[in-house]
């Protein structure tokens, strides 16, 4: 099992920028594709940013491409998000999720992942 924990959220103003971070347990991180993920309320969770387990393919959701980047150090067992000119009207709770299948492509469906963190807010003040 697979344990994950999202820091780095918090009250930014609008057009700022916040990195957030995913550290999972175990000695496996580097063997899974990894995702972010974000959701209003009252809404599905929307894909962002997805990463292959040895970090050389990323993949962005439209909406957010050009203003996030996703990252991970294996060695640290650590996912990170850059999160670049937040608006106002951005989902406010980001979370991280593991992809265990043995296919190595990303993918967007959060149905596919298998773990989940518990999310961390982000709020961006007008």
């Amino acid at each position: 099992q697979v344990q994950l924990v999202e820091s780095g959220g918090g009250l930014v103003q609008a057009g700022g920028s916040l990195r957030l971070s995913c550290a999972a347990s175990g000695r496996t991180f580097s063997s899974y594709a990894m995702g972010w993920f974000r959701q209003a309320p009252g809404k599905e969770r929307e894909f962002v940013a997805g990463i292959q387990r040895g970090g050389s393919s990323t993949a962005y959701a439209d909406s957010v491409k050009g203003r996030v980047t996703i990252s991970r150090d294996n060695a640290k067992n650590t996912l990170y998000l850059e999160v670049n000119s937040l608006k106002p009207e951005d989902p406010p709770v980001y979370y991280c999720a593991v992809d265990r299948s043995p296919i190595a492509t990303i993918t967007r469906r959060g149905s596919l992942y298998d773990y989940w963190g518990q999310g961390t807010p982000v709020t961006v003040s007008s």
